[in-house]
C-alpha cells in the first residue's frame, strides 16, 4: 500500500513556474513506478508524465513537453513535478498515481493502482 500527498498548487500567472511535490509513505517508494495526471472542470484526467522506479526512464504528453519536468529522489520518498511556462489551459488539479509495486513501466499512462488526493494549479492570463 503507497499513500500519496501532493502539495505545491497555487494561483500564478501564465509565464510563472511551479513545482509539485508528491510525498509517498511506504518502504515500497523506491519499487513503484510514479505519475501526474491532471483534471480540469469539466474535462477527463488526462496523463501528464511519468518517471520509472529508478528514475532513468520519464514520458510526458504533448500538451507539456518541454515545459514540465517530472524528477524523483528516493531518499525523501517523494516525486516532482516542475512547470515552467505556465499556461491558462494548464488549470486544472494535479494528481500523483504509483504503480504497484513489481508492476511494468509500460505504458507510463495507464495502470496505476494508488491516487493522491489532487493539489489545485490555476494559471490566469
Amino acid at each position: 500500500q503507497v499513500q500519496l500527498v501532493e502539495s505545491g498548487g497555487g494561483l500564478v500567472q501564465a509565464g510563472a513556474c511551479l513545482r509539485l511535490s508528491c510525498a509517498a509513505s511506504g518502504r515500497t517508494f523506491s519499487n513503484c513506478h510514479m505519475g501526474w495526471f491532471r483534471q480540469a472542470p469539466g474535462k477527463e484526467r488526462e496523463f501528464v508524465a511519468a518517471i520509472s522506479r529508478s528514475g532513468g526512464s520519464t514520458d510526458y504528453a504533448d500538451s507539456v513537453k518541454g515545459r514540465f519536468t517530472i524528477s524523483r529522489d528516493n531518499a525523501k520518498n517523494t516525486v516532482y513535478l516542475q512547470m515552467n511556462s505556465l499556461k491558462p489551459e494548464d488549470t486544472a488539479v494535479y494528481y500523483c498515481a504509483a504503480k504497484n509495486s513489481g508492476s511494468p513501466y509500460y505504458p507510463p499512462s495507464m495502470l496505476y493502482n494508488f491516487w493522491g488526493q489532487g493539489t489545485q494549479v490555476t494559471v490566469s492570463s
